[in-house]
């Protein structure tokens, strides 16, 4: 996981000497990245699926060596049409196969602690590029955007390639007393009947406005900072918004295992009412305070605290609900919720500042999701899975 986390959170990095080197518009380039993130998340389902039939080893194999050929591929790229189907598809698919095949692995070897073991694998996602980012930047600064590239996705593609080779399933009957108290309905539903559960559906629905509101900040924030009058402001001779991203990502990491363990002790559900209305009254927080640069910094990482550990409490609570046997490509199912989100937390959120002159309305919007998230957790999902364990039993 944390190999493969450098091609989404170091992409950034990459943008201006690509413009330099091969022309072209800056909305033209970041069309690269929106590839990346729609082939991560909606092709989850049928990787997902891969890695059920042919297990982790292979899959997860591939899926290294195609995130570090992205970037060996992409350091030849003449144009940035080459950029979409190197560094765009084939990171895309690469990360793609890592992320949902190490979740779904992860939910099936420890049943009984389902969120705190995806929360962990979800951190090195989400908290990796911390070790690769200061290299990065030098090395760009030292030797150019395509020798880096080189470089850097050998040394990714190798380590992921090699800890793939430690992944394999759980025997049979692993743990079987704590997959049968911790998955009710079934220790197999697969995803054709899953699909056909309202259960699942409130899930995505739910998923796709936590993911629409983070996904919002990650994507908009250099914008609604520099509207804020925050852009230009240094704390502590570091500027506001690199300080703010930089503790972003700490905790965006951190809240993934710390929830994910709260989950396993007070409940899925209980856990995500807490998180999610944490994050929406971050959020109004920020929003009401928004002059203020040193609050708006501190209350990014509270905002990412309160958003992060989506990637723990989803995966832990399907599987919880619709068992192991199929966990992995379940998850994927769900895990499309995220691209749902990057487009209404990106272009769609961006239209409607375009269109209103404001960012008001957006934020109104999407704290209103999180409101709703985390009534519709307690309220709704709750009573909803218990009626279905119920029928089961």
């Amino acid at each position: 996981m944390m190999a493969v986390s450098s091609p989404q959170y170091v992409w950034t990095l990459f943008t201006r000497p690509m413009l330099a080197h091969l022309g072209g518009t800056l909305a033209q380039l970041q069309v690269t990245f929106s590839i990346l993130i729609v082939l991560q998340t909606f092709f989850s389902p049928f990787q997902g699926f891969l890695v059920d039939r042919f297990g982790p080893r292979l899959l997860l194999s591939v899926g290294a060596l195609l995130t570090g050929a992205s970037w060996l591929l992409a350091a030849g790229a003449k144009s940035i049409t080459a950029l979409y189907l190197t560094y765009g598809l084939f990171g895309g698919l690469g990360t793609g196969i890592i992320y949902v095949g190490v979740v779904g692995l992860m939910v099936k070897w420890f049943p009984d602690k389902r969120g705190f073991a995806a929360g962990v694998v979800a951190a090195g996602y989400g908290m990796g590029a911390i070790v690769t980012t200061f290299p990065i930047s030098a090395s760009l600064a030292a030797v150019g955007y395509q020798q880096t590239l080189t470089k850097y996705g050998f040394i990714l593609g190798v380590a992921g390639f090699l800890a793939a080779l430690g992944l394999k399933r759980p025997p049979a009957g692993w743990m079987a007393d704590h997959v049968t108290k911790m998955s009710a309905p079934s220790s197999g539903v697969g995803p054709k009947k899953m699909l056909l559960s309202p259960v699942f559906w409130i899930m995505f629905v739910m998923m796709t406005m936590m993911s629409t509101s983070g996904l919002m900040v990650i994507s908009q924030m250099a914008t609604f900072a520099k509207d804020f009058g925050i852009a230009a402001v240094t704390i502590g001779g570091m500027a506001a918004v690199p300080l703010a991203l930089s503790i972003d990502r700490f905790t965006n990491g951190l809240t993934r295992p710390f929830f994910g363990w709260v989950s396993d002790h007070l409940g899925r559900e209980n856990t995500m009412a807490v998180a999610f209305g944490l994050e929406a009254m971050a959020m109004f927080l920020w929003l009401v305070t928004r002059d203020n640069a040193i609050v708006f910094v501190i209350l990014s990482g509270v905002v990412f605290f309160g958003w992060g550990e989506i990637f723990s409490l989803f995966p832990s609570t399907l599987t919880d609900t619709f068992g192991t046997r199929h966990a992995t490509t379940n998850y994927g199912f769900l895990y499309i919720a995220q691209g749902v989100g990057s487009i209404f937390g990106g272009p769609l959120a961006a239209l409607m500042h375009q269109r209103t002159g404001s960012w008001l309305p957006i934020f109104s919007l999407v704290i209103t999701m999180d409101l709703l998230t985390a009534l519709a957790a307690f309220f709704i999902l709750k009573p909803m899975r218990r009626r279905l364990a119920l029928q089961v039993v």
